[in-house]
């Protein structure tokens, strides 16, 4: 029998164990290592579950409640204009719908960031509470002051729709992947549900009942609706480790000339873009429609606005995201044009149809817009806020501009002219952004091919 040799003294002895401890050690971090990746496998999603159809139908609810409420204001300007303000132009009042959708823009930026460090709760309740106090704020607002309606409606709802509307939106991710477009759906035609609902409620009653009573009524339900949307909503996972510094993403991003020049294509376009949901219900009214018509155009308008939102999904993925959306917007600057022209029934009813439906094109392909643009998903949701903010400027004085252009005499040629020039710059620009990305895939394909070519050289 052999015998392997001894350490003929005690160093060799103690320097064959030391050898002998870092080779275990060695193989057991090795398997270590092998049992704790250091790439972790993928997240599971349920694709739906109780949890997950609670939080869409949650996050639907907050929608009806949110941008559902700001594009039903059409009908307050009628109403303010002609009745409960009418100390104030058709411009001063479009303040009061600016910055409320503003706002609703804007405070997304600050919302999702504090949902991504795990907020959501402190956001949409905290939200859901500033808006039904504001909501029933308005319903004390006298007559002829302005800056009673403007803090309530415009500034303080709008901050609240704010704080609520990106955290909705990015908790439903919590559950689905595979699913998500199909959610996401659901949870965006919440708004164009609310969009349709208010103002047939509204119309009935501010000029049966009177202001103080349709605000009642409206707070009333705003308010049983939000309190059960609120308890329906669940995280499921937790905050990500890390966060890409803000200072750091802005930098980033503006190398990206393509997603800059659909930032720049979605403000200037959003300019003109709620000339149609601010002002059309007045423009019938002022060209002598009965009221049975001419409250029902801000709603028709709406209900293809909800199809508009809907049909883009079954199209998205062989067109393309940003030629639909660049189709959505040409569309719509075309009928804002066209509203020079609108003086019957017919003509009004069928603006109401073809803008509906191209603006809920737009709409419903912005986000996947600026979230195609990220090169990995810690990107989504800082390209998503900057590129909803810089779009929420559109939205801020768009109205108001509109209002000047209109005058006391209501010469509608003005601002129809206006906002469909604005409208179609922003097309322009989006057909640069076109180019960009065309070119970007070409040098892709050409870099790829090669690379093959010298792999098999």
């Amino acid at each position: 029998m052999s015998h392997s040799p001894e350490p003929k003294n005690p160093v060799e002895k103690e320097t064959s164990s030391q050898a002998v401890s870092e080779t275990d050690a060695s193989a057991s971090n090795n398997e270590m290592k092998k049992e704790s990746p250091a790439n972790p496998p993928p997240l599971e999603f349920p694709e739906g579950g109780f949890a997950g159809w609670a939080t869409v139908l949650g996050a639907f609810l907050v929608q009806f409640c949110g941008f559902g409420y700001s594009a039903s204001f059409g009908v307050y300007q009628a109403y303010y204009t002609t009745v409960y303000i009418t100390n104030e132009t058709a411009s001063t009042i479009s303040w009061i719908g600016g910055v409320n959708a503003s706002m609703s823009i804007f405070i997304g930026l600050i919302s999702g960031r504090l949902f991504d460090k795990g907020y959501f709760y402190h956001m949409v309740w905290g939200g859901a509470v500033l808006d039904i106090v504001c909501l029933w704020l308005l319903c004390l607002a006298k007559p002829d002051s302005f800056y009673q309606n403007f803090l309530a409606q415009g500034l303080g709802c709008g901050i609240a729709q704010g704080m609520m509307y990106l955290p909705c939106i990015a908790v439903v991710s919590h559950y689905f992947r595979q699913r998500r477009a199909l959610a996401m759906t659901i949870v965006a035609s919440g708004s164009s549900m609310g969009s349709i609902i208010q103002p047939i409620m509204l119309n009935n009653l501010l000029n049966t009942n009177g202001f103080k009573t349709a605000a009642v009524a409206n707070a009333a339900l705003l308010t049983g609706i939000l309190v059960i949307a609120c308890a329906l909503m669940r995280t499921r996972l937790p905050p990500p480790p890390t966060l890409m510094p803000f200072k750091t993403a802005i930098i980033k991003f503006s190398k990206d000339g393509a997603y800059v020049m659909g930032c720049l294509g979605l403000i200037i376009f959003s300019i003109g873009y709620y000339y149609p949901l601010f002002y059309i219900q007045l423009d019938a009214e002022k060209h002598g429609l009965s009221s049975h018509i001419n409250f029902y155009v801000l709603v028709i308008l709406n209900v293809f606005s909800f199809l508009g939102r809907l049909s883009p999904g079954f199209l998205a993925n062989k067109v393309g995201v940003p030629n639909l959306i660049t189709m959505g917007m040409f569309g719509c600057s075309v009928v804002m044009l066209g509203m020079i022209g609108a003086k019957s029934v017919g003509s009004f009813i069928v603006i109401a149809i073809l803008y509906g439906y191209c603006a809920g094109t737009f709409i419903s392909l912005a986000n996947p817009l600026l979230a195609g643009f990220a090169t990995d998903q810690m990107e989504v949701g800082a390209r998503m806020g900057i590129g909803f903010t810089l779009s929420g400027i559109g939205a801020l004085v768009g109205g108001s501009i509109e209002g000047a252009l209109l005058t006391t005499e209501y010469v509608w040629w003005k601002p129809a002219v206006f906002s469909g020039v604005f409208a179609l710059a922003g097309v322009a620009i989006m057909v640069v952004m076109l180019i960009m990305i065309y070119e970007r895939k070409k040098a892709k394909a050409k870099a790829a091919a090669t690379a093959n070519a010298s792999e098999k050289a």
